[in-house]
């Protein structure tokens, strides 16, 4: 609601993936360099390897008082200036997909040559979506394996949580939401409180009591350990797709 849908542009290749904004209210072109022309603030939401082409048809384009935002999966700050006019203002944003849902969780890094009026303009939009931070660039392929990836761990987990109580007797549909709610509860509560999530696991065990049980089979599992490998996991394969 920051911004008015009439104030925003977007341009894609078909009218199918523009169908969408228009029904938000904005405004449609297939024109990049329209976008340029009408725009002070322009997200570039690629695939990486398409990213290069698009860049060298709005480079003319591009003046001084321009923001340029990569949501480009891989392509660094260091390459990003290379393909755009010198001291172009420029940042590197990478999102999760509950942003959908303004339940995001949003992570950018800022060029050279953008500054601290940049860096607030982008984080007081982009609240808006989530929790968004600004980081290191370093940090960014760190946030794909934990938040971008990891919204797929946390839908496996919540999956498994549901199956647990089919299992034991519980309607597919209801056990769903239920889960849901919890993990949405759980997540509530770390934010809310700040707490470390040992401290709140420990408030829930009682002794000799379910949780502890419970407990005790997931560590069988060595469930830890497989979240922390998966986290590591994404991370590098991130660092790889930058490197191709």
């Amino acid at each position: 609601g920051k911004v008015p849908a009439s104030s925003i542009l977007a341009s894609a290749p078909s009218d199918k993936n523009l169908d969408t904004w228009r029904e938000s209210g904005c405004r449609t072109t297939h024109c990049n360099l329209e976008v340029l022309q009408e725009s002070t603030l322009v997200f570039l939401a690629t695939k990486p390897h398409i990213l290069p082409g698009v860049l060298q048809e709005i480079r003319p384009a591009v003046g001084p008082h321009h923001i340029v935002v990569s949501l480009a999966a891989g392509v660094t700050l260091q390459t990003l200036p290379r393909l755009l006019p010198a001291g172009t203002k420029v940042l590197r944003l990478m999102p999760n997909l509950p942003c959908v849902v303004q339940a995001g969780a949003i992570v950018f890094a800022r060029g050279s040559s953008a500054g601290d009026g940049e860096a607030a303009l982008l984080k007081s939009l982009l609240s808006s979506c989530g929790l968004c931070e600004e980081v290191p660039e370093s940090y960014i392929n760190i946030h794909t394996g934990l938040s971008g990836s990891g919204v797929a761990y946390v839908y496996l987990f919540a999956e498994a949580l549901a199956e647990g109580a089919v299992k034991m007797g519980m309607p597919g549909g209801l056990a769903s939401r239920i889960a849901a709610q919890t993990l949405l509860g759980a997540a509530k509560m770390m934010l809310e409180t700040g707490e470390h999530p040992a401290k709140l696991r420990g408030d829930v065990c009682t002794p000799g009591g379910t949780t502890i049980h419970a407990l005790h089979q997931l560590e069988k599992g060595a469930l830890r350990a497989t979240v922390m490998n998966a986290v590591e996991a994404a991370t590098n394969r991130a660092c790889d797709m930058a490197e191709d």
